[in-house]
């Protein structure tokens, strides 16, 4: 076989190759996206399901907030990257302190509805080693989320987490958020004692929080 023959047939090999890598590459892509639309299946809801299974360690009541018992709980991932403010942050930097973790979208009516009650208790405890961290997900810029704090008085930061690569790092059979709006509380040691998978009222969000600042 001449030369000249030959150089059409590795050409046809290198295009094979080149759109096998670009197949490779799609699949990984499309497998990520189906990822965080199944954790974010629930997205903007008005409530949401336990799930979990299996040895959990933690028990759901009747008003929907699911709670772990000291020594049983396990901790938070890295919660940690740019606000939407632009700033840096990490969730861990407040170890020592309770965590309020809120999941929104400025999208989102039921975040909406709650938010007004996460204003006003984050500035009810705010120094009492009490810290309220937003993730906002789903928010294609940071504009209309920036919009969304200012329209409800909301002062503390927010993680900006628009494809829920953040929320993808919680292991499956903890206490996950899986529905957006979803609170989850940490305690001083960081690990999630409390979750809820709906928007909550003032009282429902302080009967959640408040047993954790009473841990010793």
């Amino acid at each position: 076989m001449s030369a000249a023959s030959r150089a059409p047939l590795r050409s046809n090999r290198t295009t094979r190759a080149i759109e096998r890598t670009r197949r490779a590459r799609r699949s990984a892509a499309l497998t990520a996206a189906l990822a965080a639309s199944a954790l974010l299946v629930s997205a903007c809801g008005s409530g949401g399901t336990s799930g979990g299974g299996g040895n959990t360690n933690f028990v759901t009541g009747t008003d929907g907030v699911a709670t772990v018992a000291q020594g049983k709980r396990t901790p938070a991932p890295d919660l940690s990257g740019r606000t939407i403010a632009g700033k840096t942050l990490d969730v861990a930097d407040y170890k020592g302190e309770v965590v309020v973790l809120n999941v929104w979208g400025s999208w989102c009516n039921p975040c909406r509805a709650e938010a007004k009650y996460f204003a006003k208790v984050s500035k009810a405890y705010a120094g009492k080693g009490v810290q309220f961290v937003g993730i906002n997900t789903r928010d294609t810029s940071t504009g209309a989320a920036l919009a969304f704090e200012k329209d409800w008085g909301i002062t503390y930061p927010s993680l900006y987490d628009p494809t829920g690569k953040l929320l993808l790092r919680f292991k499956k059979g903890t206490l996950n958020p899986q529905a957006i709006p979803s609170t989850l509380i940490l305690d001083r040691d960081g690990k999630i004692a409390a979750r809820s998978l709906s928007a909550l009222s003032e009282e429902r969000l302080l009967k959640m929080l408040k047993p954790v600042v009473a841990e010793k």
